[in-house]
């Protein structure tokens, strides 16, 4: 109900009240009782706020004014009477009825909106917070061939590795807490911090054993999310992944600086049958202040995806994406050759900012020197990524899904002639990858009860230059491109909330120099 209406009705109600006395007499004790309650009633919207008292006073005034208007009608109408003309004003049962139920509704939203009497209530604006949080302890070994060439010698080519042949141990936690605050209807946002390191995009873990040091938390989201209109979903700030992929592009601890929308036709609706979506993004990837000592350009991501979410019944679920991603500013330029006296980097931050292994790299330094620990390495290719990604998921056997994931990609920016041009190196093009993925179980763990599991074995293929290694996932191969193998796992719900999984990945190199790792992790989580 409007306030005017309120109003209406309120003053409507005052007149009737103050006007009993001209009314027949077994409708006065009925009047009287209405009179009060109304009385009551506005004293009580002005102590809540609803009604300002000038509002209120005026609003008495006026329903006096019409009072008394009433009764002089009503001493005209009787003068009447004696020429056989009767005039009653007459308020009828259904109306007050009406009147009365209306008010009561509003009174009582009202009180439960604001929580009346309530000696436990907080304030409102705490009903709009959200939190999560989650924390993992997990044990973890890192097994080396042999066989595999030392570090030193992958070092010597740019590559980021600093173990290749001794097995490691490592004991690790992860604490992510995230707040969610629905600042309106359409706008959201987000906060989450986690442990970790600042420069290391594709990691959140922390590993035991510092003498007791303290650990260091930093801030992995910060966005907005406004929904403008139906469907739509605009992002800004830090934020999760807005893409539907795997890890064999993108790590799942990545999170995207920059704009994002997405539009996705009838997603909340369970009973439409096709669910087309759309999905584009423009994200820095570093900022760079130009000047005559630094002549780098600023490094950029532009995304963009398609795809359709097909679901024929309550048995069968198929999404499918296309996507192209492409990398601005992101190769190397070799610095121009001056004796060390005279030397002046002016290309040194084209290098590699974040890396992990894989990719081809280049030595952008050129002073003379040739030790290659004091390299400034950099990206021979450009990264222009096509990649398609399928997922068929059935409930034949509900609650258990059967789920099939197929994810393909390659680089479409690698150019051989531009590569020999930028380096003085003929790279053979190795720029393609693929991931096959069968999960069986309950696809996500309602986390309200235990025995709930889930399994799951693949296969991933992931050549040298078809991703940029800093952004894959970091668990297989211990991170980076070049590596082809399976992997298997599984998790298992010991009781609400909590739950163990574990992890075995073996993978070789697909070409150079020889570098075969296997990766064992156990893990005990916990999500509140």
């Amino acid at each position: 109900m409007t306030m005017n209406l309120r109003k209406k009705l309120l003053t409507f109600a005052i007149a009737a009240g103050l006007s009993s006395q001209a009314l027949a007499e077994d409708e006065r004790t009925r009047i009287e009782t209405l009179h009060e309650t109304t009385l009551n009633l506005i004293q009580l919207l002005v102590e809540q706020g609803v009604l300002k008292q000038d509002a209120a006073d005026a609003m008495l005034a006026k329903a006096k004014q019409q009072a008394a208007e009433k009764v002089a009608q009503q001493k005209a109408a009787a003068a009447e009477a004696d020429k056989g003309v009767v005039r009653v004003t007459y308020v009828p049962e259904t109306v007050k009825r009406e009147i009365r139920e209306q008010v009561r509704q509003e009174v009582v939203a009202q009180a439960k909106l604001e929580r009346w009497g309530d000696v436990n209530a907080v304030p409102e604006w705490l009903d709009r917070l959200k939190w999560e949080g989650d924390m993992r302890l997990r044990y973890q070994a890192d097994l080396f061939s042999d066989s595999n060439a030392p570090e030193a010698v992958f070092q010597s080519v740019g590559q980021n590795i600093s173990n290749t042949l001794e097995d490691r141990q490592r004991e690790r936690i992860r604490l992510r807490l995230g707040l969610n605050a629905n600042v309106s209807g359409k706008v959201d946002a987000g906060i989450r911090i986690t442990t970790g390191n600042s420069s290391d995009p594709v990691s959140t873990n922390q590993t035991l054993g510092t003498y007791g040091n303290k650990f260091s938390l930093v801030l992995d989201r910060a966005f907005l999310k406004l929904r403008p209109v139906e469907d739509l979903s605009l992002w800004g700030g830090r934020m999760p992944n807005p893409f539907f992929s795997t890890d064999l592009v993108w790590d799942e601890d990545l999170n995207f600086d920059g704009l994002a929308a997405s539009y996705a036709l009838g997603a909340q609706d369970p009973q439409r049958e096709l669910k087309p979506f759309v999905t584009a993004g423009i994200f820095p990837l570093q900022e760079i202040e130009n000047n005559a000592g630094n002549r780098a350009r600023d490094k950029w991501l532009y995304g963009a995806q398609a795809g359709l979410e097909w679901v024929p019944g309550t048995r069968a679920r198929f999404k499918v994406g296309g996507a192209y991603y492409a990398y601005r500013n992101l190769t190397g330029i070799r610095n121009p050759f001056a004796p060390p006296a005279s030397y002046v980097p002016i290309y040194n931050d084209t290098g590699a900012k974040s890396r992990q292994k894989g990719n081809t790299q280049f030595n952008i330094r050129n002073d003379g020197n040739t030790d290659p620990t004091a390299g400034v390495w950099a990206l021979a290719s450009d990264y222009r990524l096509g990649n398609l990604t399928l997922v068929a998921d059935f409930a034949n056997f509900y609650p258990v899904h059967i789920t099939g994931t197929l994810d393909w990609v390659r680089n479409f920016g690698f150019d051989r002639n531009r590569i020999l041009a930028r380096t003085g190196q003929s790279i053979e093009p190795e720029i393609d990858g693929y991931q096959a993925r069968l999960t069986v179980g309950h696809p996500k763990f309602t986390w309200l009860e235990n025995n709930e599991w889930q399994a799951y074995v693949g296969y991933r293929y992931l050549e040298r230059d078809a991703v940029l290694d800093a952004f894959t996932d970091s668990d297989f191969h211990l991170g980076g491109t070049n590596a082809k193998g399976f992997f298997i796992g599984g998790s298992y719900a010991l009781y609400k909330n909590t739950w163990l999984s574990a992890k075995w990945m073996s993978s070789d190199q697909i070409s150079g120099l020889p570098l075969s790792i296997d990766v064992f992790q156990l893990d005990f989580n916990a999500r509140f």
